[in-house]
């Protein structure tokens, strides 16, 4: 019993990076950014998908000047490696490898981003922001969406493209 009670109140430390994050730049939105033209006034904060990763969370942060994928160190996690300010690194995602810049967040310290749209007038309403969020944060971390390699591409020399020997197409023997 007293399992199932801890299961049904322990909070992922990653999602609740992901709430603490979104709180912060409501803040920031109602006050630093209140009324400048950049605000798509279609959009409110929002924070998609995080979840732990190779130490830290990562996820999808949403307001109305941008959407980066960011990532963060983990509360009671090993905390990334030191950054300067402005610095940029790569970190490998199942996807790929993304190029993050290095921030700093009051009230929450070191996040590193990558941008993925800014500003973000490209979209029309909140529901289609998060609907885009959500497939980013797919493809960014599942690898079962990634499209299995494709068979090695066979070198085309010029005698070949010469004689029409390329797109799958072979001509007859001489």
């Amino acid at each position: 019993m007293g399992s199932k009670i801890a299961e049904r109140t322990s909070v992922d430390p990653a999602m609740a990076l992901g709430r603490r994050l979104a709180a912060r730049y409501r803040q920031i939105h109602a006050s630093a950014m209140a009324g400048l033209p950049i605000c798509n006034p279609a959009l409110g904060v929002a924070a998609t998908g995080f979840q732990s990763y190779g130490g830290r969370a990562f996820g999808i942060m949403t307001t109305p000047w941008f959407m980066n994928l960011v990532a963060a160190d983990l509360p009671d996690g090993k905390p990334a490696v030191p950054a300067d300010i402005g610095s940029t690194w790569c970190f490998g995602l199942p996807a790929g490898e993304a190029e993050f810049i290095t921030g700093e967040l009051d009230a929450i310290g070191r996040i590193d981003s990558c941008s993925l749209f800014s500003p973000v007038f490209e979209f029309a309403t909140m529901k289609a922001a998060l609907e885009t969020a959500e497939e980013i944060v797919r493809a960014f971390f599942d690898s079962t969406t990634l499209e299995p390699p494709t068979a090695e591409p066979t070198p085309v020399n010029r005698r070949d493209l010469l004689r029409g020997r390329f797109r799958g197409r072979e001509e007859a023997s001489e």
